[in-house]
C-alpha cells in the first residue's frame, strides 16, 4: 500500500500533463470540430426563442410532469408533431473559457486523486512500471470516459461525440498512467 501524501507529485504533473494536452488536442487538431454543427435556419430559430428569455439550465422538450400525463393523446400528439429535443441554455455574454479550464484543471486533479487512491491502495512502493500503469490507467480511464456513454445513451449525445471523447479519455488515461509509472515511490 501507498498513501496519498507519497504521490502528490504524480496527482500534480498527471493533472498538469492531461490538461496541456487537451488544449493541444481541442486547439490544434481538428479532432473536434464538426461535433456540434449549425442549426439550420439559426437566426430563425434564435429570433423565435430569444424573447422567451428562458434562464440558463438544461431542458427537454415537450415534457409532461407526471407518469399519466406522457400517456394522454395530446402529449402523444406533442411527441408525433415534434420538434422533440433537448436543450442546453447558457447565460448571455462573454463566452470567456476561464471558468470551464478552471473547472476542467480541478476535474484532473480530482481524476488523477482517484487514480491514486486506487493504485496506491493496490501496490506498494517500488512496484514494477506497467503494474502501476495497469492500475492508474484503468481508473483514469473510467474517470475520463465511461460517464460520456451515459449521455449518449440516456440524452441522445451523438456517436461521433462521444467516442471522439472517449479516445481523448483513454489518451488521457495513458498520460495519467504513464506519469504514475515513471513517479512511483520507490
Amino acid at each position: 500500500m501507498t498513501g496519498l501524501t507519497a504521490l502528490w507529485l504524480p496527482i500534480l504533473l498527471s493533472a498538469v500533463i492531461v490538461f496541456i494536452a487537451s488544449s493541444v488536442i481541442h486547439m490544434v487538431t481538428p479532432w473536434h470540430k464538426g461535433e456540434f454543427p449549425k442549426l439550420p435556419n439559426e437566426d430563425a430559430f434564435r429570433t423565435a426563442v430569444g424573447p422567451l428569455n428562458i434562464p440558463p439550465g438544461e431542458y427537454m422538450y415537450p415534457r409532461c410532469d407526471t407518469m399519466a400525463e406522457m400517456k394522454t393523446p395530446e402529449f402523444k400528439a406533442k411527441i408525433d408533431r415534434g420538434p422533440v429535443g433537448m436543450i442546453t441554455v447558457r447565460p448571455n455574454g462573454d463566452m470567456g473559457m476561464g471558468r470551464q479550464l478552471s473547472l476542467w484543471f480541478v476535474y484532473t486533479l480530482v481524476v488523477s486523486v482517484f487514480a491514486a487512491y486506487v493504485a496506491g491502495r493496490a501496490l506498494p512502493g517500488g512496484s514494477h512500471y506497467l503494474t502501476v500503469f495497469r492500475f492508474a490507467g484503468a481508473t483514469a480511464f473510467a474517470g475520463y470516459a465511461l460517464g460520456l456513454w451515459q449521455q449518449h445513451i440516456w440524452y441522445w449525445r451523438s456517436f461521433r461525440a462521444t467516442f471522439t471523447a472517449t479516445i481523448d479519455g483513454l489518451i488521457y488515461a495513458c498520460l495519467t498512467a504513464g506519469t504514475f509509472g515513471w513517479l512511483w515511490p520507490q
